[in-house]
């Protein structure tokens, strides 16, 4: 009998690896993989990653006027380092993340993302291999929209928390969106007392949604569950789009024989009674609407912060090799 994590494949769900760390990666036979500020930084700790780092290093060397700037082309090159080492692995794409410093700022983070597609031009990957990460932002939805269709620069919009977020999203024609099921989760959690399984997880619920309302209205984002916490979700979303996942998850399912059947089918999506809505060219009421949904709210600015202090880390690590 195939284990869950073949079953998974086998529901037409394509799996993607949530790490920066490259024998991970290689194990599970993942599509594609995503990394972020985070894990790059919990990977640049070991050892075997040491070379990538001194890569960077000597890239920005001549580079740069100060050491500051240094570090943050060194930033760059790492990044994109990484990436390349995980494209050798991966058939699929790797996502990269802009500098979560720039979430509210439309035209710096699609002048931070070509930069990053140049780097990557620079060493051989070709930008169709390349997802760029921005936070679903206002601005980061408005960059994006202006990346896939002027650039054709491939984005995946992170953070996402929210119906409205998944909308906007859909609208800007992004390639891809990576609702956060377990931090939705953890949220409820901490404000209600209760506990969930799989088919009353509310993170699960709102992946679902947003879902079956692409697949009824005819949207081509790709919807991409992430932020895991237990198997009971991936599995409660078996047939959704992909699903990124931890490798300490991807074992469990590795490791299971239970069954895995399909929960989600673009086929049934029609059956949804969801109304067509817009928000794209609206700020005034994504903005207002984002704003009611206390979750969301806070779930997207912790994301950015936390983020954030782990790019601050990084940068601060690089900056000290140039002194």
């Amino acid at each position: 009998m195939a284990n869950a994590l073949e079953q998974l494949k086998s529901t037409g769900t394509v799996i993607v690896t949530d790490t920066g760390e490259f024998e991970s990666i290689a194990k599970y036979t993942p599509q594609d993989a995503t990394t972020n500020p985070s894990l790059i930084l919990a990977a640049s700790k070991k050892a075997e990653y040491a070379k990538l780092i001194d890569i960077a290093i000597d890239y920005a060397q001549d580079k740069g006027s100060n050491p500051k700037e240094k570090a943050s082309i060194a930033l760059d090159r790492l990044l994109v380092e990484f990436g390349k080492e995980i494209l050798k692995i991966v058939p699929g794409r790797v996502s990269t993340e802009v500098d979560a410093r720039l979430s509210f700022n439309k035209d710096a983070t699609i002048k931070k993302a070509i930069e990053i597609i140049k780097l990557y031009e620079s060493v051989g990957i070709s930008k169709d291999r390349i997802l760029i990460k921005i936070a679903s932002t206002w601005e980061g939805i408005q960059a994006a929209r202006e990346l896939e269709s002027k650039h054709g620069i491939h984005c995946n919009l992170t953070l996402l928390f929210s119906f409205v977020q998944a909308v906007a999203c859909a609208e800007a024609k992004v390639t891809l969106i990576s609702p956060f099921v377990g931090r939705i989760l953890d949220w409820f959690k901490a404000s209600t007392g209760k506990e969930y399984d799989g088919e009353t997880d509310p993170g699960v619920i709102s992946v679902r949604k947003i879902f079956n309302y692409y697949k009824k209205y005819g949207y081509d984002t790709i919807v991409m569950g992430a932020s895991f916490r237990n198997t009971g979700e991936i599995k409660a979303l078996a047939g959704c789009d992909f699903l990124t996942i931890a490798p300490k998850l991807l074992e469990e399912l590795y490791n299971s024989n239970e069954d895995v059947p399909k929960k989600l089918d673009s086929s049934s999506a029609n059956a949804t009674d969801e109304e067509k809505v817009s928000y794209i060219d609206n700020e005034a009421e994504f903005r207002y609407l984002f704003n009611e949904d206390a979750m969301a709210t806070e779930k997207l600015s912790e994301g950015i912060r936390n983020f954030a202090k782990d790019c601050v880390t990084l940068l601060d690590q690089l900056e000290a090799r140039f002194k």
